[in-house]
């Protein structure tokens, strides 16, 4: 069984980030396409909640999760 990893810091210019954006710039989507999909297959976790919203308001430390891989906006 493996150790879950600590999540990776993404700099961020400006807090609120929209979600659909932060999960671009963390590299966890390829495009504003693939981010709608994601959220919308419930693929996505923010705090450990599952978050389907694509404007949904993220904060710095906010823990984001997709496909095992956890970044938090910094």
């Amino acid at each position: 069984m493996r150790t879950p990893q600590p999540p990776q810091d993404v700099p961020i210019r400006e807090e609120p980030i929209r979600i659909g954006q932060f999960l671009k710039l963390a590299g966890l989507a390829e495009d504003g396409v693939h981010a709608r999909e994601i959220l919308e297959a419930g693929e996505v976790t923010v705090n450990g909640t599952p978050e389907h919203r694509r404007g949904a308001q993220l904060r710095r430390g906010d823990v984001v999760s997709v496909a095992g891989r956890s970044v938090r906006p910094a």
